[in-house]
């Protein structure tokens, strides 16, 4: 068989997707049973894999789901207690007492708070903690997931704690087992791993930190848009005037906000890879607050969504956010406890390392079925963490029995709403991504979409590497499990790349870190349109059912992320080969100068704009 027939087969469970959910319009919980049928079929049929190998990742992916169920009902109680115990009011007042302006309350909650839980935590965190937030201020529900679905790109790389580096690209890259790999290093000076002569451990830290400088540069370069992004996202979709023209208004004070984000981001990186998005984050989300409080570049006129009687009901979710005012009033700092008690308790169980590897170490190991053997560490999860704060808010705000019983019963009853589109996505995924070993002795699905797509791009790679890693994440759920599933070959085709053109030797030892690094961009810009995000950001607002309206918003944001850092790349490997003047920097050009263009005639947009009103 072809491997072009190959990757088409192996492409064919997410085409069920793409055709279904993004395209007919319907529910995850009815596409996503289609796209398992699809890949257990193809898995079985072509690939031969054994019922034992398909019933192991349907397995897996059953106690995987499972264990995303758990933070997002972590987060939806968490969100009720807050509601029922009057801090939510609290809290909405304390960020409209910042500005009232929509545009900025989005920039501060999702892309700055948001890029700190998910350096802090990952895993989709910022939309179980984010859109709840958005959605408590005011904002509709489509609203909230499309706002957290868009920042879910520059902070992921590097999201609970450089997971998607230590563990992705260092598992991928075979963390010291390849010997093409261990070459690579000797060759850069990395140091010779031969036996004891070397820690393993510090070897590949300090050898996925060469990927991680260069992927912090990429998410940079894509990052500085994401903001601007955001709020025009916001009043092209949810304005009265269906206009991006009022959220580049704001341009000034989004692309400060990026840039108070990305250049301590980067800083950070320099120094310790793995705290890059939490620093990042938390900083930018200081430095903004304060000058917004100071009306730096703050808008002249607030925007708002218009009265909510007027929305369409299709924005709207199923959880309905009301506002209890605690009798005698609640301080913004209280209100504000259960949403900094969460960070603290993720900073302590990750940065503790005595804390971190025993809470680690209380797994849940299931039987093996299929040469897989499920573990859910429930104890390390997201999930207990959400749990145990709302306890302690119980206590500290001071609740009745009553309202806190009331949280309990909402959350339990919401969760069930999300439950069936993650029970067939992620085995979906588990028996794409584990359909190695079958009895026809094909590739896995993975390795045969990735190859045929390099059949396909050739010397074009470096555009394209980011579209295989969003793909992966897409499919996966995950940038990390992106990260380790592609990551070595990314690596291999950027060597085969050098092999087959004289003119790149001289690149020989850039063109592997470089292609690596695209991968894990594309694997933090698919997180923007990953189902399992979608889902996940959609059941803690109410909104489950319209996923596939929120990809095809967010689609275009995860092109923009993939295709821009790709030029970047292109344009940095091919300038001594090819000179400066090569289909990277034509596109990068065209785009910046696009970008001028829009904002400097904005203006004139508005005027015309506000003549109609």
């Amino acid at each position: 068989m072809s491997i072009g027939m190959q990757g088409f087969l192996a492409l064919l469970p997410i085409i069920v997707v793409a055709v279904f959910l993004v395209g007919l319009r319907w529910p995850a919980s009815k596409a996503m049973p289609l796209s398992y049928i699809t890949v257990v079929i193809v898995a079985y049929f072509v690939w031969g894999l054994s019922p034992a190998q398909i019933a192991g990742g349907t397995f897996n992916g059953i106690i995987v789901a499972v264990s995303l169920l758990y933070i997002i009902f972590g987060s939806i109680l968490l969100l009720y207690t807050v509601m029922e115990s009057g801090g939510l009011h609290q809290i909405r007042n304390s960020l409209t007492g910042i500005t009232g302006d929509r545009r900025v309350q989005v920039i501060i909650v999702a892309w700055l708070f948001g890029s700190f839980i998910e350096g802090a935590s990952g895993f989709g965190t910022p939309a179980a903690v984010a859109a709840p937030l958005l959605l408590g201020l005011g904002f509709p529900a489509f609203a909230a997931v499309i706002s957290t679905m868009i920042i879910q790109s520059t902070p992921v790389s590097f999201g609970a704690i450089g997971t998607p580096m230590r563990t992705g690209v260092a598992n991928g890259l075979g963390a010291g087992t390849d010997t093409s790999v261990n070459q690579f290093a000797e060759a850069i000076g990395m140091g010779y791993m031969n036996g004891d002569t070397l820690d393993q451990v510090a070897y590949f830290d300090n050898f996925v930190a060469v990927f991680a400088q260069k992927t912090a540069l990429l998410h940079f370069v894509g990052g500085i848009f994401i903001p601007l992004i955001l709020v025009a996202f916001l009043t092209r979709l949810f304005g009265k005037n269906k206009s991006y023209s009022e959220g580049l208004a704001i341009w000034p004070f989004a692309i400060f906000a990026a840039f108070a984000m990305t250049i301590p981001y980067m800083i950070v990186n320099s120094i310790a890879y793995e705290l890059t998005s939490m620093i990042g984050g938390l900083t930018g989300l200081l430095i903004v607050v304060v000058a917004a409080k100071n009306g730096f570049l703050m808008p002249k006129e607030e925007w708002d969504f218009m009265d909510k009687k007027d929305w369409d009901p299709s924005w709207n979710g199923s959880i309905d956010i009301h506002y209890v005012e605690k009798p005698g009033g609640m301080s913004t700092l209280m209100a504000w406890t259960p949403y900094l008690g969460v960070a603290a308790f993720i900073l302590f169980t990750r940065l503790v390392p005595p804390v971190k590897a025993w809470l680690n170490s209380i797994v849940i190991s299931f039987p093996t079925v299929g040469g897989i053997t499920p573990k859910f560490g429930f104890a390390y999860s997201p999930g207990s963490i959400f749990i145990v704060v709302s306890l302690l808010t119980f206590f500290v705000h001071g609740m009745k029995t009553d309202a806190y019983a009331k949280a309990w019963k909402t959350a339990g009853r919401t969760i069930v709403t999300a439950s069936t589109a993650l029970i067939f996505t992620v085995p979906m995924v588990q028996v794409f991504i584990n359909s190695g070993g079958g009895s026809a002795g094909l590739l896995k699905m993975p390795y045969a979409l990735a190859e045929a797509t390099f059949a396909l791009t050739g010397g074009l790679w470096p555009l394209f590497a980011p579209i295989i890693g969003g793909l992966g994440a897409f499919v996966a759920g995950s940038n990390t499990v992106s990260n380790m599933t592609f990551s070595l070959f990314q690596f291999k085709t950027a060597q085969i790349i050098v092999e087959n053109n004289s003119a790149l030797a001289p690149m020989a030892n850039v063109w592997p870190v470089w292609i690596v690094a695209l991968q894990a961009i594309g694997g933090a810009a698919g997180n923007v349109i990953c189902i399992h995000n979608v889902v996940a950001a959609s059941a803690v607002v109410g909104f489950v059912g319209r996923e596939g309206d929120v990809i095809r918003r967010t689609f275009m944001v995860f092109l923009y992320y993939a295709l821009i850092p790709g030029a970047f790349g292109y344009a940095y490997l091919y300038w001594q080969s090819q000179g400066a003047f090569n289909l990277g920097t034509i596109i990068l050009v065209a785009f910046y100068a696009a970008v001028i263009y829009v904002l400097a005639t904005n203006k004139a947009r508005l005027k015309k704009l506000n003549g109609q009103l």
